[in-house]
């Protein structure tokens, strides 16, 4: 026992466990444990497998949107309680107290190194970013705002799926969100979608999967069920990378696979490739 006990201390020592006093953050990729703060200073990116850690909204927007371009809309928005689910009104107080937002998505207008664009991003923070009436709404209107203003739309995927606390209700958000993406299509605008860990279930199997263009950060979990639901249906062991960004880039799923520190850079080329170029939001925005 003492042996293990000087062994265990040695490694401390020697650098080679982390300290149990300092916080850190295991890669759920890779395992790797890494503390909180070189991870801040690493944009939140796992130094060893370069797994994409996950961004709250706020963070998104700012390494996102040039500097105090961004202006919400709908940002009052609030779930009811169409069920009277048990808990489920306490929960969201609750949620809208500890993450500072009032559901699940942020929307808004900004630009992207000048390009004018309709912002969309999902904040997992919130009940896994499940896609309620609220959420299914801003994102409806955001596309309709985006058509009826000549715009195009970025949205930032992170999502467990359907809010099931909402029944039927959030169920209906997928064909929803999905006819106002084909109505910005039929206006003749872009439409980017960018996975982001973990963009699953009714999300993915709506508005998520129907970008022009649709982009991923390294290492995400993209799917829709999961891997044992999957599994037990088929009787078959799925590849260790199923659903992993680097998997559906390699079947046909996305389009390119963007670093955090490229994604503004690349997705302002896209928008000027696509004929966005730099115009001032217009004030009444």
């Amino acid at each position: 026992m003492l042996e293990d006990l000087f062994k265990t201390v040695t490694k401390r020592f020697n650098g080679d466990e982390p300290d149990p006093a300092v916080p850190m953050f295991k890669c759920p990729r890779c395992g790797t444990s890494t503390p909180q703060q070189k991870m801040a200073e690493l944009g939140k990116i796992c130094p060893n497998c370069e797994y994409h850690a996950r961004l709250t909204a706020a963070e998104r927007i700012a390494i996102t949107a040039d500097t105090d371009s961004f202006k919400e809309l709908d940002a009052n928005l609030c779930s009811a309680d169409p069920l009277e689910f048990p808990g489920y009104a306490e929960k969201v107080t609750e949620l809208q107290q500890k993450t500072g937002l009032n559901d699940a998505v942020v929307t808004g207008l900004c630009t992207i190194k000048g390009s004018r664009t309709v912002l969309i991003v999902m904040d997992s923070r919130f009940m896994m970013a499940s896609m309620g009436s609220v959420v299914g709404e801003k994102i409806t209107r955001a596309f309709e705002y985006a058509a009826e203003n000549k715009l195009p739309v970025v949205a930032f995927t992170a999502s467990g799926g359907a809010r099931m606390q909402e029944g039927i209700i959030s169920l209906m958000q997928m064909a929803k969100t999905s006819a106002a993406v084909q109505k910005h299509n039929e206006a003749g605008q872009l439409y980017i979608t960018v996975l982001t860990d973990p963009t699953t279930g009714g999300v993915t199997a709506s508005f998520a999967s129907l970008g022009d263009i649709i982009l991923a950060e390294p290492k995400v979990l993209i799917g829709f069920a999961g891997r044992r639901v999957i599994e037990g249906t088929i009787k078959q062991h799925l590849p260790d990378d199923f659903q992993l960004a680097e998997f559906q880039l390699e079947h046909g799923y996305v389009d390119m696979i963007v670093r955090r520190k490229k994604m503004r850079s690349t997705l302002s080329h896209l928008l000027k490739l696509h004929g966005y170029t730099a115009e001032p939001l217009k004030e009444e925005c």
